[in-house]
């Protein structure tokens, strides 16, 4: 594989993605809406699972990463769509099972690929194949979410699934794909060289400590009203959450609403990005 291929593959990506779009715009033609739905899902994904391949992964070989992110991330989807069906109900603590239920669905998903592959060990091979699960799983995941904004009781909503690919694009780096890294890197640190995976202490509370952050990432729209609703005192109804439902805050309060939202996003991206950052260079250090 050629040096800075991920290059190549973003800008044309990109220009792919841009001129299905605009192509699907002018002529409404729905035959590229599956076009433009797989290209801007799995672009971003796509291409930091290629950066972390070429900047610390050649030696794993293209055959495991490839099973990680196509295999394990159709298993990690199907695998959270069955448990939380099953497992989660409307509740104030609904994200914190989310969150559970798919960091682990996902850990699952790299242990059943990896069982093909018992010489591939140790936390760099751990935090690059963590990687190739979650962004699978990201990348299938917003998939779904572009389906269902297209859809639109008006018929379909072509700006809304723009929006979508968009924003869910820009935050891909900081999600599913970074979790599962540090869970991944921890993981493989542990496994034998016979290949047997073993969960100490260290593997759980790594394990809990992502799906900590992947519950506060998912609960920051609801935080951010929460926060809202205990400063300003009034205009939302705060009996709502108990019941696990989420009031809209008003006009007025939107500017704080997003204040709290966005902030909160951040700060647990710069987490999660110090949390690897910090495993990355453990090995540098001891060296």
């Amino acid at each position: 594989m050629r040096p800075g291929l991920w290059k190549r593959c973003l800008w044309g990506g990109l220009g792919l993605w841009l001129l299905t779009a605009v192509i699907t715009y002018a002529t409404k033609n729905t035959n590229l809406l599956p076009t433009l739905i797989l290209l801007g899902s799995f672009l971003v994904p796509g291409v930091f699972v290629l950066w972390a391949y070429e900047r610390h992964g050649r030696d794993l070989g293209l055959s495991v990463l490839l099973n990680c992110f196509v295999v394990g991330g159709v298993l990690g989807v199907l695998g959270a769509s069955v448990m939380e069906y099953y497992l989660l109900h409307p509740s104030v603590w609904i994200f914190v099972g989310v969150g559970l239920i798919e960091e682990a669905v996902k850990l699952a998903a790299l242990v059943i690929v990896l069982r093909r592959f018992r010489q591939v060990r140790g936390l760099r091979a751990g935090l690059v194949l963590g990687a190739a699960v979650g962004f699978g799983f990201a990348a299938f995941e917003s998939s779904g979410y572009a389906f269902n904004a297209v859809v639109s009781m008006r018929g379909l909503d072509l700006r809304s699934l723009l929006e979508t690919e968009i924003l869910r694009g820009l935050l891909a780096p900081f999600g599913h794909g970074l979790w599962t890294a540090i869970a991944g890197g921890v993981l493989l640190k542990f496994r034998e060289s016979g290949g047997r995976f073993r969960f100490p202490g260290a593997v759980v509370l790594t394990y809990l400590g992502v799906s900590l952050l992947h519950a506060l990432w998912d609960s920051m729209h609801g935080i951010a009203v929460w926060l809202v609703a205990v400063i300003t005192s009034t205009g939302l109804d705060r009996a709502l959450f108990a019941q696990g439902y989420i009031p809209e805050p008003t006009a007025e309060q939107k500017h704080l609403f997003t204040l709290f939202s966005v902030g909160g996003m951040v700060l647990v991206s710069l987490v999660g990005v110090a949390w690897l950052t910090s495993l990355a260079r453990g090995p540098r250090r001891r060296g």
